[in-house]
């Protein structure tokens, strides 16, 4: 591995007002560094000339790239352009920029939704493009997909030192609560929330319970990106997980357990389950000597007191 010095450089966190970005944006914060960072009102990242313009004046010397366009299963499947041509848009962006401006590293992220939706578990880096992808999420995978193979072509046509993380489910400070358009782990906390409220006597759960989920808290991934551009420097993108995988339905007790509802969980089989299993191996970064910090109660514990306190109904 090749060590990377962050000391005294200037480092640009796209989509920083992200779960994700805002994550390394705080564990930036612990690093001898500047962070610079830029509103989506101030620029559209999926302009390419304002880009360029912001990104020849600004003068990142390194580059996470963390911001995108999200959402869960059913965010996906209803607005696939979103999902898919904006998202190449803004990664196809801040990568060729990034070569154009002789940018010193860069840190791609992408998902573990883009591995096929039946590979062999737990996934590992060499999965990629070995199957079918969930169709679910086909739109954003793709795109993920495409920005992996992005930085791998700058890295052997131009020797570009552009990397790529991939991290499994995540949960954490700033999630979407928005129950059209959120992850399962936050949807779960406001259904349990609401049904405490309520005094209901059942919460609905999408899906059978049974498909199973590996879930990671934020600030864990935040560390291991750090540490990355830091540490690694090769052409294969790196899985960061949690390392351990639990069913929707345990995870829907551990939250409702955790929120205070009482009531009986109740699986709604006619709506999607997505993929069957998402485990990935992190075999590769665990043997690099980094490790999650954050077991899943005690990080569901903390997102559910921070969105009691920025995001739950007063």
């Amino acid at each position: 591995m090749s060590a990377y010095a962050l000391n005294g450089k200037r480092v640009w966190v796209a989509g920083h007002r992200g779960m994700v970005g805002a994550a390394i944006a705080r564990r930036l914060a612990n690093e001898n560094c500047g962070i610079i960072t830029v509103p989506h009102s101030t620029l559209d990242l999926t302009r390419q000339a304002d880009v360029e313009a912001w990104m020849t004046k600004e003068k990142p010397q390194a580059i996470f790239v963390a911001a995108a366009v999200v959402g869960g299963i059913l965010a996906n499947d209803t607005r696939p352009v979103d999902f898919l041509t904006n998202n190449l848009l803004i990664q196809t962006n801040i990568i060729a920029t990034a070569h154009k401006l002789g940018v010193e590293k860069l840190l791609f992220l992408g998902s573990s939704c883009i591995y096929p939706r039946m590979a062999a578990q737990p996934m590992s880096e060499d999965a990629l493009l070995t199957g079918p992808l969930e169709p679910t999420n086909q739109w954003y995978a793709i795109a993920k997909i495409a920005g992996i193979r992005q930085c791998q072509a700058y890295r052997r046509q131009f020797n570009r030192d552009f990397i790529s993380a991939m991290p499994t489910n995540l949960y954490g400070p700033g999630d979407n609560y928005d129950l059209q358009a959120s992850h399962v782990l936050p949807a779960l906390m406001v259904k349990a929330h609401r049904a405490k409220l309520a005094g209901d006597k059942t919460m609905p759960v999408w899906g059978s319970g049974k498909p199973k989920r590996e879930f990671l808290y934020v600030d864990d991934l935040a560390d291991a990106c750090v540490f990355l551009m830091k540490n690694y420097s090769d052409e294969e993108h790196v899985n960061v997980g949690y390392g351990s995988d639990v069913t929707i339905g345990e995870v829907a007790q551990i939250v409702a357990d955790t929120v205070g509802f009482k009531g009986e969980l109740v699986f709604d089989a006619s709506k999607p389950d997505g993929m069957p299993r998402k485990l990935v191996t992190s075999a590769k970064l665990n043997a690099m000597g980094w490790r999650p910090a954050t077991d899943l109660k005690q990080g569901i514990a903390k997102a559910y007191a921070w969105y009691r306190e920025n995001a739950a109904p007063k």
